[in-house]
């Protein structure tokens, strides 16, 4: 008697632990549980840790709440003035209810993945060249609220869309790489323009105060002879002084002049 009940208390025990191995679930810390009673949800989303479910009758679906970074293919098309482009961004969303993620979509990731592409190539047919290359964080949060509308029924939260590239055609690049160069040609030459129209002023003030000191020219004429002897690889013509001439001039005797013939009496 004694051995039977041994032996049915050894049976117990090891259909409890057999019952509790397969009753026995752990959740982890990011992540949430789903349970399923007969194809239907059963109580509040399990939490973190330790749980129970009834063996052959429940189902535990576990759901991921980190943030998941999802790239969105490379999506070509036609902008607004008419350039052809190949687009491709990334998408930083989250499960924030673990229930709808699993009842209201077959799959939610696949689903965001989706509607990423369409809202990409509905933001290339609306914007410019301009805006795609240059006004970048307008355009991520249009298209991060075109995501976010039917996701919000889906127990998803878009936290943010990010454009990662624009690829132009090469016509396109030569000819974008022209118009820059043209463009800085033309402020060169609007520099070179206004430099010499400064000098021009500054070379006027100069001469007018050198014209009232003509010594003041011959000075600058010695210095311009010493910054040209000091570089000592070419000939140097020194050319003669215009003053020298002009006091050589005044101390040369004027000719006599000859006497007026005389008057003739009628």
């Amino acid at each position: 008697m004694l051995q039977e009940l041994l032996v049915a208390g050894v049976a117990a025990a090891s259909a409890c632990v057999v019952y509790v191995a397969a009753a026995a679930r752990v959740v982890k810390q990011y992540e949430r549980g789903v349970v399923f009673r007969l194809g239907r949800v059963a109580g509040e989303v399990r939490g973190p840790g330790f749980t129970t479910v009834v063996p052959f009758v429940d189902k535990l679906r576990k759901v991921n709440m980190q943030i998941v970074t999802m790239p969105v293919p490379a999506q070509e098309g036609i902008t607004r003035d008419n350039v052809t482009v190949r687009v491709d961004a990334v998408v930083y969303f989250k499960v924030v209810d673990a229930a709808d993620a699993i009842i209201r979509v077959e799959d939610y990731r696949f689903a965001v993945s989706q509607m990423a592409q369409t809202s990409l190539r509905s933001i290339i047919g609306k914007s410019d060249l301009d805006d795609l290359l240059s006004n970048r964080e307008k355009l991520n949060q249009g298209l991060e609220l075109m995501i976010d509308s039917p996701s919000i029924g889906w127990g998803v939260q878009i936290d943010r869309v990010e454009i990662k590239d624009v690829s132009l055609p090469e016509t396109m690049k030569r000819s974008m790489a022209r118009q820059a160069e043209a463009d800085r040609e033309r402020r060169a030459r609007i520099i070179n323009a206004d430099a010499e129209l400064q000098a021009s002023k500054k070379l006027a003030e100069a001469a007018g105060v050198m014209s009232e000191q003509p010594a003041a020219l011959q000075l600058r004429l010695l210095q311009t002879v010493v910054a040209v002897a000091a570089e000592k690889n070419s000939t140097l013509v020194l050319p003669f002084p215009v003053e020298l001439l002009r006091f050589l001039e005044r101390a040369q005797p004027q000719p006599p002049q000859p006497p007026p013939p005389p008057a003739v009496e009628q």
